[in-house]
């Protein structure tokens, strides 16, 4: 009887022990938890409700079924800002993929000064946007700036960039590609290091030159990292806001006005939050729809 005793006491203190160890890991992810239910998951159902509603902060909600998603199809702001935004993704999204992983490849190689460059072209990824936009607003000054200063010894009339309607989306473009390709090269280099060597080696002693090593080796080894990459700039360019609204504002007319600049305008200028509910319920779809489609083009290349 002793002996039992002695072993249930010491299975008590186990489960008690088991338990104080359940709660302390509890304890440690509740605040993230819980931040994420309170700022995130409560906004975004909040969200979607209000997609159905009629609402500007002040007054009380007012059902209104479809009526917002009615309001849209009739609304030219809107149909310019997805416009702005699809070609906005297109522009970005190619010229990111190629820009990075072809820089990439040539820092990855064992040179001398190699990592300066890694990180010269990683640092506009990190650095402030406001900080970004000033730059790059003085380098597009239709008469002062350095790259029409540079342009007029060969075209007379240089674009006017972040002041033209016709430019100033290529201008938002541009910087783009530039603020984004370092991050994904890091990305395309981490894939690079990857790749066995030994399968370098066996093509090169089939006979297989650089251009065939990289159509037949590099890029099927890199398909995972391409996809995660287009999944990433896809998402990142349906969302873009900030560089928008510091260099342009939306401007000039309503050249570069995106689908959540509209947001941000008919939410907290115009006060129609059901309204700009509505908006950024359809962009999730369109994101969402974009990003299935992805995973199974992906699936069937694999």
């Amino acid at each position: 009887m002793q002996v039992t005793s002695s072993g249930d006491k010491l299975t008590k203190n186990k489960s008690r022990l088991a338990r104080r160890q359940r709660w302390t890991a509890y304890s440690f992810i509740a605040p993230n938890f819980l931040g994420f239910f309170i700022f995130t998951l409560i906004p975004v159902v909040f969200s979607f409700v209000l997609a159905f509603m009629s609402w500007d902060s002040f007054s009380t909600p007012k059902f209104v079924g479809l009526g917002n998603f009615q309001k849209m199809i009739h609304d030219t702001t809107f149909w310019i800002s997805f416009k702005n935004t699809f070609l906005y993704t297109i522009g970005v999204v190619p010229a990111t993929l190629v820009i990075s992983l072809g820089l990439a490849i040539l820092l990855n190689k064992k040179l001398k000064g190699v990592k300066f460059f890694r990180t010269a072209f990683f640092f506009p990824y990190v650095t402030s946007l406001v900080a970004i936009a000033v730059v790059w607003n003085m380098l597009f000054h239709p008469t002062m700036g350095p790259i029409n200063q540079f342009l007029r010894h060969f075209i007379t009339n240089p674009p006017g960039w972040a002041t033209s309607s016709q430019w100033a989306l290529t201008a938002i473009i541009i910087v783009s590609i530039w603020r984004f390709m370092g991050y994904y090269m890091i990305l395309y280099l981490a894939g690079l290091q990857s790749v066995p060597q030994e399968l370098y080696e066996a093509a090169e002693m089939d006979g297989a030159g650089k251009w065939k090593q990289f159509t037949n080796v590099t890029l099927p080894s890199l398909r995972p990292t391409t996809f995660f990459v287009t999944i990433m700039l896809v998402i990142n360019c349906f969302k873009v806001f900030d560089l928008v609204q510091v260099m342009t504002d939306g401007g000039p007319g309503r050249a570069t006005n995106v689908l959540v600049y509209d947001i941000y305008e008919e939410a907290f200028v115009k006060f129609n939050f059901g309204y700009a509910s509505a908006i950024a319920l359809v962009l999730f779809v369109i994101v969402l729809g974009i990003t299935i489609i992805q995973f199974m083009w992906n699936q069937k290349r694999v």
